[in-house]
């Protein structure tokens, strides 16, 4: 098992538990807010279910069909991802608004509170395993799981507010309001997920200066290369591709320039081990 199918494992497991107490609670407790934040947990689980059979096939390596390998298949699962919390969100919104109006009981806020402290720690946890790993999955289900605190945080407060419906009955909608809000933040992070990930699998480039000036000291750094005319580097899933060009003299040996180029693919191999394909084209330099 890789590093990173283990924090998705850890993932679903937590929201397994979540889910069900968040919804056996909402149901017990008649809290249709905290019913939808439970299915919200509940979609974290079936993503992660996709994010752990997705990470493992675009980790695959390349065949004759697929000579870069299967990085893409990353952005698949993350774009059914997408598609899964979005049908969350839909749910939930009708739900809501043909939900009967009733008071939840008080009890359920502090499932609710439970639920905010324990679900705030995985998501921190997730994210910062994916920053660590460069991991899309990973940050597409820590982003995922920290709207999960957001609107477990709206619907506390929408429990505590549906108490004063003893004094007012314009509180009695708390609930209400509360599935629209969870339900509406859901979407939000479903266009996220879908945005990052169908720019990714159209092609998209490392924009961060900082890691591109890295590899641009590294290029530079032979002697018999006098300037880098392009510099692509491309997301390929987990992976990175680069495509370059570099001016050496014009008179300089095949033989010698082949082995400078061994050498730059070799320190940035070395470098990130995330870069996997490297193209580089030789212009002369007159």
């Amino acid at each position: 098992m890789n590093k990173i199918t283990r924090v998705l494992l850890h993932s679903f497991l937590t929201n397994v538990v979540l889910s069900v107490v968040k919804i056996v609670a909402g149901l017990l407790g008649a809290s249709g807010a905290l019913i939808a934040d439970g299915l919200h947990s509940l979609s974290d689980t079936m993503t992660d279910v996709f994010a752990i059979a997705g990470n493992k096939l675009s980790s695959k390596p390349a065949d004759k069909k697929h000579p870069y390998g299967h990085g893409r298949i990353e952005y698949i699962t993350c774009i059914v991802i997408g598609l899964i919390v979005m049908a969350m969100g839909i749910t939930i919104i009708y739900e809501a608004i043909f939900k009967p109006r009733v008071i939840p009981d008080l009890y359920t806020a502090l499932v609710g509170l439970i639920v905010i402290i324990a679900k705030l720690v995985l998501a921190r946890y997730i994210l910062k395993k994916g920053q660590l790993y460069n991991s899309n999955i990973l940050m597409a289900s820590g982003r995922e799981s920290f709207s999960d605190v957001i609107s477990s945080v709206v619907v506390l407060i929408s429990i505590l507010v549906a108490q004063l419906a003893k004094f007012n009955e314009i509180f009695v909608y708390a609930d209400i309001v509360a599935m629209l809000i969870v339900g509406i933040l859901i979407l939000r992070i479903a266009y996220t997920i879908l945005r990052d990930n169908f720019s990714g699998l159209l092609g998209e480039q490392v924009t961060d200066e900082a890691y591109i000036n890295d590899i641009k000291k590294i290029i530079l750094a032979e002697k018999e290369v006098q300037n880098i005319d392009s510099l692509i580097i491309l997301k390929y899933g987990p992976f990175y591709q680069i495509n370059c060009e570099v001016s050496m003299a014009e008179n300089i040996r095949l033989k010698k320039a082949h082995a400078v180029l061994d050498v730059i693919e070799s320190k940035l191999k070395k470098f990130d081990q995330k870069i996997c394909h490297i193209i580089i084209h030789i212009n002369p330099c007159t």
